[in-house]
């Protein structure tokens, strides 16, 4: 068993929200500065950009995961997470279908950048990614899992797209294992006010600028061998679905 930090919830340039400097690379460069060793890309609803940012995770050593933030019919955040970049890129056709199309206001919004490998725009997405999907926080876990996904609550801990701020708890159905905190401080509080004794905590910085990334505090301890990043990747969802 081998200690693996990780941050699971960072938005790079394709996120309107999110920073232009925050490139597939630059995101990997500051990784490795934290000291982090597992990295997933979650954009909002959206997976476009972790191609490219497999590729410079590679260059780094750092170990990618492919995701998006879903934000659902409710206004709920969402992490989802894919064991495979094809699964991920599947999952993402599949989203288009559920968005509502308005077009992006790079003036007001930002913008929302399609970069390759080399951090080389590639594209733009002309629509807006932050509004909500016609996917329901129910519906979302069983959604994401027929592409072999894992979905669980987003920043709980926080008023802006929250579940339990939206509504007013976090529901017995649908189950979820997992739940994210932005403030590791704020775990203690949340444990007992929503009785998540039960839960998995996952801390994550939802970076969308490369200041937000945090140094390594956070780990699972995950069997690794015969080492490869996509062993250490099965393993990081072996223990996520527990």
């Amino acid at each position: 068993m081998n200690r693996y930090y990780y941050d699971l919830h960072i938005h790079s340039c394709l996120s309107p929200c999110a920073d232009n400097d925050n490139t597939p690379n630059n995101i990997a460069g500051m990784a490795t500065l934290c000291g982090l060793n597992i990295v997933a890309l979650t954009d909002h609803n959206s997976c476009k950009n972790c191609p490219s940012f497999f590729e410079a995770a590679k260059r780094y050593g750092i170990i990618p995961v492919a995701g998006c933030e879903l934000t659902t019919s409710e206004d709920i955040h969402a992490v989802c997470l894919f064991e495979t970049l094809e699964a991920a890129m599947e999952f993402d056709l599949a989203l288009q279908k559920h968005r509502t199309l308005i077009e992006n206001r790079t003036d007001i919004f930002g913008d929302q950048l399609i970069l390759d490998g080399e951090d080389k725009l590639i594209g733009t997405e002309a629509y807006f990614l932050s509004n909500a999907t016609d996917i329901s926080i129910e519906d979302a876990p069983e959604f994401v899992e027929n592409f072999g996904g894992i979905c669980y609550p987003a920043h709980i801990d926080r008023q802006a797209n929250g579940i339990i701020s939206v509504l007013g708890t976090l529901p017995s159905t649908p189950y979820f294992k997992n739940v994210e905190i932005n403030r590791r401080e704020n775990i203690e509080k949340y444990v007992k006010d929503y009785s998540l004794e039960d839960k998995r905590i996952i801390v994550s910085s939802d970076a969308h600028y490369l200041t937000d990334m945090r140094d390594k505090e956070n780990y699972f301890e995950l069997d690794d061998e015969p080492y490869s990043s996509s062993l250490v990747r099965i393993k990081l969802f072996e223990e996520l679905r527990k």
